[in-house]
């Protein structure tokens, strides 16, 4: 997110009231990243409990290794 004073709406007062709103954008912004965050790590969650379990390893696996020289 690119915040500059050139693309902020011309208030009248200090230039203080600028970073105010520059703050107040980064918050808001910030907030909102955190939302995205925390429903990336739920839809996670649940698709991992809905994923199938594997399957059982056989006797046999692994007894035949071949191999070239």
């Amino acid at each position: 997110m690119n915040i500059s004073g050139s693309n902020l709406p011309a208030m009248s007062g200090a230039s203080q009231s600028g970073e105010v709103y520059s703050a107040a954008l980064a918050k808001k912004q910030q907030k909102a990243d955190g939302q995205a965050a925390l429903a990336l790590i739920e839809s996670a969650g649940n698709s991992a409990a809905a994923q199938t379990p594997a399957k059982s390893v056989t006797a046999t696996l692994g007894n035949n290794i071949n191999t070239y020289a």
